[in-house]
């Protein structure tokens, strides 16, 4: 198969020999690995060679060819944003479409049903291109196994190539991408070249609120794969009504040759488990054997410690996989908790029998450096700060973040409102008016399967983490039969957690069927009375509120007094928890200033718009996180 430059132009081309997702578990040799590191990844960070077009016309056509001479290519380093390298513009709009007012561009199979429109992004005077060149020699692990390249996250367009031949296309900017590298892959040598275009067609469905970069942002890594491999784990710890007793079942995909399975699960200290079946044996252990699907016998736990923001609690679980000679491959370690969520029949949400209250914010991931490429440390400074501000509770607007940030808010307690990646707010409102006739996704059947893929993608990657206890179906994108299979996706793989999304309020006929939760935006204190007042039949939830722009956010005792007096009131997310805004170098002062929308010439903007969070974007609180903590205290 050779690439073709037109999947640009195509909402229904969004991946072209992309793995499926998979569960975000780790593996190793052996346990002495766990310290160590595993012998079977091996990072790409750093240092690649890589040229810049502005067009796609002007891009190094055969530059994935291995005799390509890349002399007067630059070097850039990945992770990065192209933008903040030194290359294209530096951009940022809140609800418009970047090209709006200067190229007239209309989604696929909307004004005209039945075409798509040549040269949209393939051909297009905005659509910026990099092309990055990496080389590498495989690891004596790596040597006879499969391999894959697993890019964490490009943004937008991704098109790969090893030794000149063509690997695989994705789209999706914010969810992990993996491809089978093995028939190409050589010891010593091996020419990596990757293309990124700055749009696609996912450029309608990718319109949040942020500044707009490309490039590969997120970690690259290669990965080997042992003849006998977990794929995916599947962990479905389950509380009795009782909350003191549960049952754990586990199912794992398995590729390659079979293999013996051995499980073995631990408390939070360590120490193993006794439990049993459903037949009373004790287990401390347990074995199974085979390739593809292999399920594990259901264990018993007699004495639960559940999951909770107050102690949050977490098993862990080990899986060595051994081969016909019983010789170790690979061990897969765990950790999980129990937790309920329900929608009780008196419209009240309760996480393990006790009424859910939302002290949240919405995240962006940003660093004030280098944009939306952070590090452990950012991800441990924001869990820090939130636990030192009472807040409980993430919404990851508006796309799934970085691997850890899970595990993190596993281990401190933190909700999650894990949302899809996709927002298309220019598509229905324009200039503040509500004008959905050419609304992606809708109810468009060409634009069904792109979405459909997201919410399976961000399922498949998380569905192990408790923190998580709502799936989002993304951002102000209206509402149409898409987003409801959409909700009809995760209704059918995971009976664990709610649905939200906000959006089908312009829509209340299709209440029914989108979303578990009333959801609003900046509703007013009096509209959500009115609402819990009048029979309501859902709880009620403020996605985004209190939009700490300025010197904002001094109403929140209106809202929080909602939540003594109407159970069916959850709280809510604040509108946001960090400034986006860049350091720029300012050459009067002599300092490094903090930049916002519009300060980078850039017409049009949204100005200071970008910066709306409880902290600068150095991290620095502002004075509102002080009110922040003291009502979100008074409801912990």
């Amino acid at each position: 198969m050779q690439a073709n430059l037109q999947w640009l132009d195509d909402p229904e081309v969004f991946r072209v020999n992309q793995l499926p997702a998979h569960s975000d578990h780790h593996y190793y040799h052996d346990t002495a690995e766990f310290k160590t590191g595993s012998r079977f990844i091996k990072s790409l960070n750093g240092a690649w060679r890589f040229n810049f077009a502005k067009t796609p016309a002007e891009r190094p056509v055969d530059f994935y060819q291995p005799d390509f001479d890349a002399t007067d290519f630059d070097t850039i380093q990945v992770p990065g944003h192209i933008e903040l390298a030194g290359y294209g513009q530096i951009q940022y709009i809140n609800t418009l479409y970047p090209w709006e007012g200067k190229i007239y561009r209309r989604p696929p199979y909307t004004l005209n049903q039945d075409q798509l429109t040549p040269g949209l992004f393939s051909d297009a005077a905005d659509n910026t291109v990099g092309s990055y060149l990496k080389t590498f020699d495989l690891d004596d692990a790596f040597k006879g196994q499969r391999i894959i390249i697993q890019f964490q996250g490009v943004e937008e367009a991704l098109y790969v190539w090893l030794n000149g031949h063509f690997i695989g296309y994705a789209e999706d900017s914010f969810t992990p991408s993996e491809f089978d590298l093995t028939p190409y892959i050589q010891d010593q040598g091996n020419v990596l070249a990757v293309r990124v275009y700055k749009r696609s067609t996912a450029a309608f469905i990718e319109d949040q609120d942020m500044f707009r970069f490309s490039g590969i942002f997120r970690d690259v890594n290669i990965l080997a794969e042992p003849a006998s491999h977990i794929t995916d784990l599947d962990i479905r710890p389950v509380p009795n009504a009782n909350l003191k007793s549960g049952e754990l079942n586990i199912t794992t995909k398995v590729t390659g040759e079979p293999a013996t399975l051995a499980l073995t699960v631990k408390d939070h200290d360590g120490r193993v488990l006794t439990v049993k079946d459903h037949d009373g044996r004790v287990l401390t252990s347990q074995t199974q054997t085979g390739s593809g699907s292999v399920t594990f016998d259901t264990m018993l736990f007699d004495q639960l410690h559940l999951w909770s923001p107050q102690t949050p609690y977490l098993y862990q679980l080990t899986i060595e996989v051994y081969d016909a000679d019983h010789q170790l491959l690979e061990v897969v370690p765990y950790q999980f908790g129990f937790r309920t969520v329900e929608l009780r029949d008196d419209k009240v949400i309760y996480v393990n029998n006790k009424r859910l209250v939302i002290n949240g914010v919405n995240r962006h991931e940003w660093n004030a450096h280098t944009g939306r490429v952070i590090s452990m440390a950012d991800m441990r400074a924001d869990i820090q700060t939130m636990l030192a501000n009472n807040i409980n509770a993430d919404r990851t607007c508006h796309y799934p973040d970085q691997l850890p940030w899970y595990q993190l808010c596993d281990e401190a307690g933190i909700y999650l409102m894990a949302e899809n990646n996709l927002e298309s707010h220019g598509s229905w409102q324009k200039i503040g008016a509500i004008e959905p006739s050419y609304n992606v996704p809708g109810d468009n059947p060409h634009w069904l399967a792109a979405v459909i893929d997201r919410a399976r993608s961000n399922y498949e990657w998380f569905k192990n983490h408790p923190s998580i206890i709502f799936w989002s179906l993304g951002n102000e994108s209206y509402a149409g039969e898409d987003i409801a299979a959409m909700q009809a996706f995760y209704k059918e793989h995971d009976d664990s957690r709610l649905v939200h999304y906000e959006g089908v309020v312009h829509t209340p006929e299709l209440k029914d069927r989108i979303s578990d939760v009333e959801s609003r935006m900046y509703e007013k204190p009096q509209n959500i009375v009115a609402y819990l007042e009048d029979n309501p039949t859902k709880p009620f939830l403020d996605c985004e509120y209190m939009h700490d722009m300025g010197n904002s956010l001094g109403g929140m005792q209106s809202y929080n007094d909602l939540i003594d007096k109407y159970p069916m009131y959850q709280g809510g997310f604040i509108w946001d928890f960090i400034d986006q805004a860049l350091f720029v170098h300012d050459p009067i002062t002599d300092q490094d200033v903090l930049r916002y929308g519009g300060d980078f010439d850039e017409r049009h903007s949204d100005y200071e718009f970008s910066g709306d969070g409880l902290m600068f974007a150095d991290r620095t609180p502002k004075p509102a996180m002080q009110e922040v903590k003291y009502y979100y205290g008074l409801h912990k």
